[in-house]
């Protein structure tokens, strides 16, 4: 895992990050604490508002696809990794599910008012 020291550029703006308004619903739920993009949408300690509600990046990480566990897709909002990893392949059509593939893991919590 990356230290915050040596994290890349951000390919993307925080307020692209999450977009869905599916995945807008989980967040503001509290079902969906991170997000895993291709790119980098933030930086640890950055605030992400989705409708007035503002939630603080935790940790921002790489990891492969073949590193996710059910435990990932629950904090993605989806009951077990088949689940996230079918949702995933519907909203990305003609996307292979390669293990090696690396993704950016975003997570984040609502910051108290």
């Amino acid at each position: 895992m990356m230290s915050n020291t040596t994290l890349p550029p951000k390919t993307c703006e925080i307020d692209r990050m999450i977009t869905r308004p599916e995945d807008v619903e989980k967040v503001l739920e509290g079902k969906k604490t991170s997000t895993r993009r291709n790119g980098r949408y933030a930086d640890p300690g950055e605030i992400l508002t989705l409708q007035g509600k503002s939630f603080r990046v935790d940790r921002v990480y790489q990891e492969t696809l073949g590193d996710l566990t059910d435990e990932s897709a629950k904090r993605e909002g989806y009951a077990t990794l088949e689940e996230y990893k079918n949702s995933i392949l519907s909203i990305h059509k003609g996307m292979p599910w390669l293990p090696q593939m690396k993704v950016w893991v975003h997570e984040f919590s609502p910051v108290e008012e």
